[in-house]
Order: structure tokens, then sequence, then C-alpha cells
């Protein structure tokens, strides 16, 4: 391949995460290839197509979550596998990107088999997890694996795929950048007004489960340090069943616009938060915080026996210890989680303990000198060029 010619591409998103993280990458393969030109194919959402990719289909016929969902879409869903496959057979890219969706992207994977076509993977299955024997599926897939955690290329290493970290993504979404004093002044929240942000999840089934304890904990930790605003951030898209679920909450403002979250977590003084990328945010934005989860109980019973590491949260993963305090299933309860809410709220110490350990876990995050992007952006090039 001269390297006059164009450098083509093709890469597969399955939800909006993985439009964020295609977008960021496209960007950084355009700055590392300076005049050269590139050209995106593939499978997309808004953000990705903003940066030059054309999807073949809407990126939304993929997003789908739950048995009952899925179900009546596998017929178009199988359809687009064997679509996007030939789609790829016929446009001969000189690497494909899959970015997470594994059910959909390792599928695809399977039918280019013997297609000699490069393919690297972006955002490992957490196979440290569980079933950890998927990191040889993997292996037979891919050519490469981006992995977003330091310590998950040896899983895939042993199993015979190359693995490069290269970042977490979190680092590039400007958690840390918020302006506080301008979320307060928009919200008539006096400068010394206490702010709690509570997190109950971005799925309904997570709402569901955690909207009940949140309000109650809460409740009780007020009584004990007094009262706070309570700021609730949430999607757009389920923000009218959140504003139902919380309408008996007090002094209580729920914030549907994506602009503002990071204001929203500048002006807070600590969060109650379901576990997910959401602790990774909080502690960019140095918001002290508890993680609570509760998973369906049949969910519950499985995952134990399958689940293999001894935290919920990446912080504490990375750290090996609960830096954030975790309350998980039955520890989930108001009486358990007060006291360490109220502590974060009153307790400079216990604040400043936990910042100076977050700090800790985000540098181990960074792939060196590069944003992750561009770190992303310079594996997918050396496996373009083999």
């Amino acid at each position: 391949m001269a390297m006059s010619e164009p450098l083509h591409v093709y890469l597969i998103a399955g939800e909006p995460s993985g439009d964020v993280l295609g977008m960021r990458l496209m960007e950084g393969l355009k700055a590392l290839t300076g005049d050269r030109e590139v050209v995106f194919s593939g499978v997309g959402g808004p953000l990705m197509s903003g940066s030059g990719l054309r999807s073949l289909f809407p990126m939304n016929e993929l997003t789908v979550m739950g048995l009952a969902e899925v179900l009546p879409r596998i017929p178009n869903i199988l359809g687009r596998i064997r679509e996007t496959a030939d789609d790829i057979r016929r446009l001969k890219p000189d690497v494909v990107v899959t970015i997470d969706a594994p059910d959909f992207c390792f599928r695809v994977a399977k039918k280019l088999a013997g297609a000699d076509i490069k393919i690297v993977h972006y955002v490992a299955p957490s196979v440290w997890a569980w079933r950890p024997g998927r990191a040889k599926k993997v292996a037979r897939l891919v050519d490469h694996v981006m992995c977003l955690l330091p310590f998950e290329p040896p899983y895939f290493e042993r199993a015979g795929v190359n693995a490069t970290f290269v970042g977490h993504s979190i680092l590039e979404s400007g958690a840390d950048k918020g302006d506080g004093n301008a979320f307060r002044e928009r919200h008539g929240i006096a400068a010394d007004e206490r702010v709690l942000l509570a997190l109950p999840g971005s799925r309904m089934s997570e709402i569901s489960r955690l909207v009940d304890v949140f309000n109650e904990t809460i409740r009780r930790t007020t009584a004990i340090v007094g009262p706070c605003r309570i700021v609730v951030p949430t999607l757009e898209s389920i923000a009218n069943e959140v504003r139902v679920r919380t309408s008996d909450w007090d002094n209580t403002l729920i914030i549907d616009d994506e602009a503002q979250k990071y204001d929203a977590f500048a002006a807070a003084d600590a969060a109650i938060a379901a576990s997910g990328t959401v602790s990774l945010e909080l502690a960019m934005a140095g918001v002290p915080s508890l993680i609570a989860y509760r998973l369906s109980p049949l969910t519950a019973f499985f995952a134990k026996r399958l689940i293999r590491v001894k935290y919920a949260s990446i912080v504490n993963l990375i750290l090996d210890k609960p830096a954030i305090p975790e309350f998980l299933q039955e520890n989930c309860t108001p009486e358990t989680m007060t006291p360490t809410l109220a502590d974060l709220l009153r307790s400079g110490n216990v604040k400043q303990e936990q910042m100076a350990e977050i700090a800790d876990a985000l540098d181990a995050l960074k792939p060196g000198d590069d944003l992750p992007s561009v770190a992303a952006a310079r594996v997918v090039l050396g496996a373009a060029s083999k």
C-alpha cells in the first residue's frame, strides 16, 4: 500500500458510548496522518457521522437491551451482521475497528474469517471479572485488542492475541472542567449551600431498584448533617420517568441537560451513585462519593458464582482497596450507607483521603504522554500497516 493512497478505516459502534469512542478515534487518526487522506466506512452514530463516517445503517438498530427488547429484533440484527460482513469484504478496508458491542462485533468478525482483513477490537471484554475463557475466543477473532485498563493486556496476551493499554476514554470526557459557580448561579443555589448528587443509574431497571433506597439514605443523612440541595443528573430519554419516581424527594433538582452535567459535578460536595462509569467521572471531577448497587435476585445469584473480582468500582480495582466505599446487594441499605454519606458531607479529612487515593488511580489510567484517542489511533495505524 503506497503511502499516497487513502487510508481506509472501517469502524463499527453499536451504542452511544461507542459512538463517542469512535469519534475521538477518528479525530486521533486524522491528527496522526497529517496530509494523508483517511476514508471512514462502517456503522456509527451521530458523533461518528459528524467526523466523516457514512453509516451503513442507523446505529440505534443495535442499541437494544434486555431479553424482551432483543428477541423481536433478532432477525433484523442477524441480517445486519451479514450485511456488515459483506460490506467489509466488498470494500476491503486497510483495517477494521470494532468498538465494544461484542455480541454484534464478534459475530461480524467471525464471518470475516479467512478474508485477510486486520481487525482491532476497542474496549477489551472484562475477562478479568468473569468468564476468563472469553480471552481465547477473542484471540481467534481479532488481531489486536485495545484495553482501557492497565491490568488488562496480560489476560489477552496469554491467550495469544496482541493487546495494548491505550488509556481510559474518561480522561477526555471533560468531567474535570465543569463550572460549579455557574451552575449554582443558574439554579439559585447559595455558595454555602451543600449540594449532594444522587445518580441512581442510567437504566430504568437500575433506577427502580435504587431510587427508594437513595431517597431514604438521603433523608437520614440530611437529618444528621442538615439540609442539602439534591441534584439528580439524568438522561433526557428517561428524565420524565425519573421526575415521577423522585416526585416525593425534598429540595431536589432534576438535570437532564448533558451540557450541565459536569457543571453540577463541579458544584457538588458529595455524591451517592450507582456503580458504573459515573464513578470515574465523579473521581475526575473531584467529588467524594460512595457507590451503591443492587441486581435482581436471579441475576445476583448467578453473578456471585461467576464474578471473580472484589470490587465494582474501577478506582478500587486499580488500587486493590476500597478507596471509594461500596455498598452492594444486601449491604445497599439506608442503615449501612447513611453514616458514610454523612461523613463525606461533613468531614474534610474523609474527603481529602478519598481524593488523594483517587488521584493515584486516575494517573494509572493514563497511557503516557498521549491522549487515549491518540494512543488508540497509533495502534490502529500500526495494524493497518502490517
